[in-house]
C-alpha cells in the first residue's frame, strides 16, 4: 500500500507564491504517477498537475506557466510550486498517486491541504 501526506497550505495574497509538498510512503516502488488535484468550494475535484515515474509532466490549462510540479531529491516527495496565484486558486489541494498492486492499478488521494488566496 501507499500513503500520502501533504503539507504547506495556508493563506497567500494574489500574485504571491506558495509551495506545497507531498511525501509518499509505503510501497513507493509501485508508484507510476504522483500529482496534485484540487477542489474549490462548490466545485468538482480537478487535476492540477501530474508527474510520471518517467519524468513526464502535465498541467491543467488554468495553472500552466504559473505552477510547477517537481520531485524532491529523495524521489519520495513531490512539490507544487505555486506562483502568481489568483483568487480562483483557492481550494483544498490533494496529493494523488497511481500505483500498481498485483493484477490492478489503484488511485489514491491524500487528505488535502487548504490554500486560500486572499488580500
Amino acid at each position: 500500500q501507499v500513503q500520502l501526506a501533504e503539507s504547506g497550505g495556508g493563506v497567500v495574497q494574489p500574485g504571491g507564491s506558495l509551495i506545497l509538498s507531498c511525501a509518499a510512503s509505503g510501497n513507493i516502488f509501485s508508484i507510476n504517477v504522483l500529482g496534485w488535484y484540487r477542489q474549490a468550494p462548490g466545485k468538482r475535484r480537478e487535476l492540477v498537475a501530474t508527474l510520471t515515474s518517467g519524468g513526464s509532466v502535465d498541467y491543467a490549462h488554468s495553472v500552466k506557466d504559473r505552477f510547477t510540479i517537481a520531485r524532491g531529491k529523495d524521489k519520495n516527495t513531490i512539490y507544487l510550486h505555486m506562483n502568481s496565484v489568483k483568487f480562483e486558486d483557492t481550494a483544498v489541494y490533494s496529493c494523488y498517486a497511481q500505483y500498481d498492486v498485483p493484477r490492478q492499478s489503484l488511485e489514491l488521494w491524500g487528505r488535502g491541504t487548504l490554500v486560500t488566496v486572499s488580500s
